[in-house]
């Protein structure tokens, strides 16, 4: 039991609940330690059981975004993610302020999502792509072109894994599609982290939307 990513699932609606924790423990890589459907309960929980990772709802009772500031503020330790119906950029923006690791909607294939909880359990961000490229746009928007974006000299391969990293391919797939390692393609991803000024995928995602667009517009 001790190599299991342990996690708790929250979400208000008890038979989509039953069926993401029925999918995880058949997985045989995660143990669900503890269900909710509030957010006092779901704070409890993270402070009794202090999972691996807890998997929140935005639109619950108490609301997610706020469960997840407050697990956050109290419980650190944990890495939430947002598994929702909500598209809004606002309850994006808001979720990656409240240090959300990844935002799902809850459309995803059951074995896409164990794949991304696997990924944030070993250090990576996940925002669903088509929510990302809004954000960005949105966030690009908000920027004046008054300057050109930097260069960061990133090599060709690195460029090659960043453009891949912007449509949402996860390092796994970068590696299959390039030829390279899953741990050579991670390597190649601190390196662009660095190199961009960024502490995780999801900014890194951002920032190559950026450099496409202005790249593009020039």
């Amino acid at each position: 039991m001790s190599d299991l990513i342990s996690i708790v699932v929250v979400d208000d609606h008890p038979l989509f609940r039953e069926g993401v924790v029925s999918t995880l423990q058949e997985s045989g890589i995660f143990d669900v330690v503890a269900q909710a459907g509030t957010m006092d309960d779901a704070i409890t929980a993270a402070e009794k059981h202090l999972p691996d990772l807890l998997l929140l709802d935005v639109s619950m009772p108490g609301g997610g975004i706020e469960t997840a500031r407050e697990i956050t503020r109290q419980v650190p330790i944990v890495k939430i993610i947002m598994l929702t119906v909500s598209e809004h950029e606002d309850d994006v923006q808001e979720a990656l302020r409240a240090q959300a690791r990844g935002y799902v909607l809850k459309g995803v294939a059951s074995s896409e999502l164990i794949s991304i909880l696997k990924d944030i359990h070993n250090g990576d961000s996940y925002i669903s792509p088509n929510l990302a490229a809004n954000l960005l746009k949105r966030s690009s928007d908000k920027k004046s072109r008054e300057s050109a974006v930097e260069d960061f000299d990133l090599n060709d391969r690195e460029r090659q894994i960043l453009e891949k990293l912007a449509i949402g391919m996860s390092n796994r797939e970068i590696a299959d599609d390039i030829y390279l390692s899953e741990k050579t393609v991670k390597h190649y991803m601190t390196n662009i982290m660095h190199k961009l000024h960024v502490s995780n995928r999801v900014q890194a995602a951002i920032k190559a939307y950026e450099m496409s667009k202005q790249g593009r517009s020039r």
